[in-house]
């Protein structure tokens, strides 16, 4: 499994955001787009509970991805990840019912996608939750490079998975998070 190189910089306001990319030179790859995923584990859970583990599979628009992911701690290399490219979001979801996985979470969000330096970097908005970005790099270095260049705070830089951004806003433990069955625009906040 490879270890993420990313951080997270919460309440962002996307319109300032923009233009702050664009000052930068970043390049758009994809537009804001609706974006849909299912979280699996075994019915027992042991997954999160051994393993601080989980099963992902994501339908980004252009492609859909299976991915196992596991948080081994809160620092920029503590999300190991493993990711397939996928035919269809519907099959995988299928697959992993079949042999036995429980889908735990149903997700949405809408996501807008730039690069700069090689670095990638998402303008994220979850149900519920003010817009937060995240960075993606090969390395640290890189990834404080273009935090800088994007004038963020490497000090206010968070790691981890989205729990964080919704603990910032309401007073709930990781584990409430995520066990939320639906976190869909159409519902309303927990």
């Amino acid at each position: 499994m490879q270890s993420e190189i990313e951080a997270k910089w919460l309440r962002i306001d996307k319109s300032a955001f923009r233009k702050v990319l664009k000052n930068a030179k970043a390049q758009l790859v994809t537009s804001e787009r609706l974006m849909r995923r299912k979280v699996y584990d075994y019915p027992d859970g042991r997954l999160d509970r051994e393993q601080h583990g989980w099963i992902r599979v994501r339908d980004e628009g252009d492609k859909v991805t299976l991915s196992y992911k596991r948080l081994e701690d809160r620092t920029i290399t503590g999300t190991k990840e493993i990711s397939v490219t996928v035919d269809s979001f519907d099959f995988a979801c299928n697959f992993l019912e079949s042999i036995g996985l429980q889908c735990f979470t149903i997700q949405e969000t809408l996501r807008e996608s730039w690069l700069l330096n090689g670095a990638s970097i998402e303008l994220d908005t979850w149900p519920w939750i003010p817009p937060f970005v995240e960075i993606e790099a090969k390395d640290e270095r890189t990834l404080k490079v273009v935090a800088q260049k994007l004038n963020l705070d490497y000090g206010h830089a968070l790691h981890g998975s989205v729990d964080i951004a919704y603990q910032d806003v309401y007073a709930v433990t990781e584990e409430e998070v995520n066990s939320w069955g639906k976190i869909l625009f159409t519902d309303a906040p927990v």
